[in-house]
């Protein structure tokens, strides 16, 4: 089922971004307490990535219902998180973890409203499957990012896609499987895009579903040994 009626005719990007944004606005309710086993493997390479952050200023680039941006605010960062979802923004600014962080409504399509170099940190959260233009994300991420300065990324491991699986919930009331608008970016896409943006990889992480995944989120048995998680640690050189 489609995450939004059927827009006016337009383009395959706009149409896109449409569904990515409304099916996010419906998630939201439920982020949370969904029981999403790529939530529960990548969280702990995040926060590894991520490392020390006390006194920094750190950015969540795509921060849905705020869990990295909880994790940076409690760690001692100053935080600003940004997304296009206001339901997933709403869920994210009434988390007591979240006061004190700045938060603001942008397309990750668009160039992001930050001067160079204004951030320490920059952590991209389960984002960059929804992305047409890779490349211009990255470039954004360096742009805003201080020399020296380091990202920590995720996304859906592209091997997924060709089981069919793509970011998606089942609304509890409907039983619709709502699909979020996602692209078939390749592990090419996101190196290439990363090495021309001006970063340094300095970490590439695959995480496949093992027995303890499926033992904390049985759900997963289905994907056993598929690659499902992909992350990089990026310097700004």
């Amino acid at each position: 089922m489609s995450c939004v009626p059927t827009p006016p005719r337009g383009s395959p990007a706009t149409d896109a971004v449409q569904q990515t944004q409304a099916g996010y606005d419906r998630w939201s309710q439920l982020y949370d307490a969904d029981d999403n086993p790529l939530v529960t493997i990548e969280e702990p390479v995040m926060r590894r990535l991520i490392g020390n952050v006390a006194g920094l200023h750190a950015l969540d680039v795509g921060c849905g219902t705020g869990r990295h941006t909880a994790y940076l605010a409690a760690a001692g960062a100053t935080v600003t998180a940004i997304d296009f979802s206001q339901g997933m923004l709403d869920q994210a600014k009434a988390k007591a973890a979240c006061r004190g962080v700045t938060f603001q409504t942008h397309d990750l399509a668009r160039p992001m409203p930050f001067a160079e170099a204004s951030f320490d940190r920059i952590v991209c959260g389960l984002v960059l499957d929804h992305i047409r233009d890779p490349g211009l994300l990255f470039r954004e991420m360096r742009r805003v990012c201080r020399h020296a300065g380091w990202a920590a990324v995720s996304v859906m491991h592209p091997a997924m896609s060709l089981i069919g699986v793509q970011a998606r919930f089942t609304d509890p009331v409907t039983d619709d499987k709502v699909h979020c608008g996602s692209e078939e970016n390749t592990t090419s896409d996101y190196v290439m895009a990363i090495v021309r943006a001006g970063w340094q990889v300095q970490e590439m992480i695959e995480r496949s579903v093992d027995e303890q995944l499926i033992r904390l989120r049985p759900r997963a048995q289905k994907y056993a040994n598929w690659p499902m998680l992909m992350a990089f640690h990026l310097k700004a050189i």
